[in-house]
């Protein structure tokens, strides 16, 4: 098994109320039928109560906004985020061994990009990130991240998020494994397609260099507790 050793990339977010304004401005709060003063009300509600300034990832139940709505708002170089053509059923990859609040938004803590981990496979990765009290991060909160964070998606520094997966008809899981990284612009991506962010997969057994296992510490509704 690769080497674990080195350092979790470490990055500090946007306060979650300029996560709710920024969700706002790109319309996600349409998309997920939630009013904008209700978002606003939540971010700073949250705000403090679910990690340290910097450590918090608002998102949005993938229920309200799934990841095929929200990979087109992603950009890099002007160009807008898109999701492969070969995984038209994106949004079935769904929370496998994560559980999420039950919540249409909540708080992700703790977010690591995974580098120390770049040329492990989905199969490898996920039981060191279990042994380590870490939680594999979902699809939709990848696309959250880059979407409030864009250079978190670097090139040869990409992620993967193991933590969404298919269940096949049979109870058994897709080999196919999401991911979020940079167009080459090759295939049937397309050649207008170079350097846009990119929602694709990878096959459960395989390794790639520039591909890390994003995760985090915890999820939480953000709710305050009211003292007696």
């Amino acid at each position: 098994m690769p080497d674990i050793s080195s350092d979790a990339t470490v990055t500090a977010l946007p306060p979650l109320a300029a996560q709710a304004a920024r969700l706002i401005e790109l319309g996600v709060h349409e998309l997920a039928g939630i009013p904008a003063d209700e978002l606003r009300t939540f971010a700073e509600n949250a705000g403090g109560t679910d990690g340290e300034e910097g450590d918090a990832l608002l998102a949005v139940h993938p229920d309200r906004a799934p990841a095929s709505a929200l990979a087109p708002l992603l950009r890099r170089d002007g160009k807008p985020g898109f999701v492969v053509v070969d995984m038209p059923d994106v949004d079935d990859f769904a929370p496998d061994t994560v559980e999420l609040p039950d919540a249409p938004l909540y708080v992700v803590t703790g977010l690591d990009r995974g580098d120390r981990m770049a040329n492990w496979s989905p199969e490898e990765a996920l039981p060191a990130l279990t042994e380590e009290g870490r939680s594999p991060l979902l699809l939709h909160e990848g696309i959250h991240w880059v979407l409030q964070q864009p250079p978190i998606l670097e090139r040869n520094r990409c992620f993967m998020t193991i933590g969404s997966r298919l269940r096949k008809p049979n109870g058994t899981l897709d080999a196919r494994t999401p991911a979020i990284w940079i167009s080459n612009g090759t295939g049937r991506d397309g050649r207008e397609r170079r350097a846009a962010p990119k929602v694709g997969w990878c096959w459960w057994g395989n390794r790639h260099t520039w591909l890390g296992f994003a995760s985090a510490t915890g999820r939480g509704s953000g709710v305050q507790q009211q003292e007696s």
